[in-house]
């Protein structure tokens, strides 16, 4: 009799884990790998280091099985880990930085692609650029709510319960995110033409 994986919920592979079932881990990292890695990235703008603390995520979450509350969804308690992770990155890059610069944010789109012509893809690329450096610049609380409800696309709900803070204070965070956001791709489009 095997078992599909694939067709258990959070709270049946949480427990299949903890009776030291190994393949359930493969499946916990197949669903929740990518979405983890979009979060981390979009938050910290660099993708190797992304990848590092996508990782550095699972490891610590699986080591902490233990203590997941399989009545929430498994993709939040993953999810609040990962914004530890980066925001213990944050902290460390600063005493990292007197040692070795950060990769600048457009080495991260240096990828060789059979997609559009190049001078549309340049352009392309150069706004990604320009608004993930905006991005960049957001306080770090309004950058996880516009990255959890914009990129994630996570609901009022769930960003809040991931935040652990009030559905009221994600929706006024989101709009000085975006006001935020707005304001900074304006300067930069001042200061390109003037």
């Amino acid at each position: 009799m095997s078992l599909d994986l694939a067709q258990c919920s959070d709270r049946e592979l949480a427990a299949l884990a903890s009776a030291g079932q190994q393949q359930v881990y493969r499946e916990l990292l197949r669903r929740y790998k990518p979405p983890v890695f979009r979060l981390i990235r979009a938050n910290i703008g660099d993708p190797d280091e992304a990848m590092d603390l996508t990782q550095e995520t699972f490891v610590a979450g699986f080591a902490a099985l233990g203590r997941y509350d399989a009545d929430r969804p498994f993709r939040i308690w993953i999810a609040r880990i990962a914004l530890n992770k980066c925001r213990d990155w944050a902290r460390r890059r600063a005493v990292r930085s007197f040692f070795a610069r950060a990769l600048p944010l457009e080495s991260a789109h240096d990828v060789a692609s059979d997609g559009p012509a190049p001078d549309a893809e340049a352009a392309d690329r150069a706004e990604l650029v320009r608004v993930r450096a905006a991005m960049a610049r957001l306080a770090p609380n309004l950058r996880e709510v516009l990255v959890l409800r914009g990129v994630e696309e996570l609901s009022q709900a769930e960003t809040a319960e991931l935040l652990q803070t009030s559905e009221k204070a994600v929706e006024m965070r989101l709009y000085r995110a975006r006001a935020k956001l707005k304001a900074l791709l304006g300067e930069t489009v001042a200061r390109g033409t003037g």
